[in-house]
């Protein structure tokens, strides 16, 4: 009996370091994801389109700025880009979400 519960102890630990392999892969994907974005901030919307392309949606916000969205699928994870343009076509934020 003794034996199985450790069999059993030393599979949940190789569980928990897996997860944790994974967890810290995500991690470093979305800092890197950041940076990246981080780059447009103040830059012109023709810039982020030259890296971009034409955006997939443009949204009008309450603060007369546009919202640049961008969509792409992989593995049929949405993923959705979303970069804030002042009225003097300078970026001023961005957001990611499920990109990676």
């Amino acid at each position: 009996m003794k034996k199985s519960h450790l069999i059993f102890f030393i599979l949940i630990l190789f569980a928990f370091q897996a997860c944790k392999t994974v967890s810290n892969k995500v991690d470093k994907t979305i800092s890197e994801e950041e940076k990246k974005l981080s780059t447009f901030l103040n830059k012109t919307a023709e810039e982020l389109k030259i890296e971009f392309g034409e955006p997939d949606l443009i949204e009008t916000t309450n603060k007369e700025n546009k919202n640049f969205v961008y969509l792409k699928s992989k593995l049929k994870i949405k993923c959705e880009r979303r970069f804030e343009i002042n009225p003097k076509n300078i970026v001023v934020g961005y957001s990611s979400k499920n990109c990676f």
